[in-house]
């Protein structure tokens, strides 16, 4: 299976918008973002866990990196309310699953094969500052190495977001609403810019909140071994 798996090109998915698709575990489904691979898959997605759903153990091969966008997501490390970050490296294994229910963020096969470094961080523990007076975004970083940086990002109302031509950059709008070539993006809009395309958003009046991967697409991996 492949979608928007042409990393050269901009990739946008509303996912507000798209029916849900059933997993192959019973009250999980998923919208998927960009995908390279059957179940096996370098995968973008956003996933939903039923009430008391919940996957057999299992190992991430290629690692697994999530956010909690509502609910509580669960596993043998601890429970994850919305607004929680988690990084399981390559090689690690749990049991995924919710007894309220949840929705994630999250992307599967994106790591250094040599990563170990778990980060697990908690709402409490992720506080948004502004860089300076004469910038007004606020800004906290999830994650930060050699090959990318995450951040959560606040852009207040009618803010001007330029960034220049770098190693690619995604973007998943969390609340409220943001233009970018042409369209408007809104809660679980999805935005991929390829390596060496600037970033020229406008936020609403509102002012919207962001999830930002910069730097990864200049290491995307080849399609992940099989079963």
């Amino acid at each position: 299976m492949e979608i928007n798996a042409n990393f050269d090109e901009r990739a946008v998915v509303h996912a507000g918008s798209v029916p849900w698709v059933p997993s192959p575990m019973a009250g999980v489904e998923r919208r998927m973002l960009d995908r390279i691979g059957d179940e096996v898959a370098r995968a973008t997605s956003i996933v939903r866990y039923a009430p008391q759903s919940h996957f057999a153990p299992h190992t991430h091969g290629g690692g697994e990196e999530f956010f909690v966008l509502d609910g509580v997501f669960q596993d043998e490390h601890g429970d994850f309310p919305a607004g929680s970050y988690v990084r399981n490296p390559p090689q690690s294994r749990h049991t995924p699953g919710s007894t309220s229910g949840c929705t994630i963020f999250v992307k599967l096969w994106q790591f250094d094969p040599g990563d170990r470094n778990p980060v697990r961080l908690g709402p409490s523990q992720i506080t948004l500052k502004a860089a300076s007076d004469a910038d007004p975004v606020a800004v906290v970083v999830l994650h930060h190495d050699a090959r990318e940086k995450v951040t959560l990002e606040h852009w207040p109302a009618g803010a001007s977001i330029r960034r220049a031509p770098a190693d690619g950059i995604e973007i998943l709008c969390l609340e409220g609403t943001f233009a970018e070539g042409g369209e408007e993006f809104t809660a679980q809009s999805w935005l991929r810019l390829p390596v060496g395309t600037a970033l020229n958003a406008v936020a609403d009046s509102e002012g919207c909140s962001v999830w930002v991967k910069e730097g990864h697409l200049a290491h995307v991996s080849a399609k992940p071994p099989a079963g």
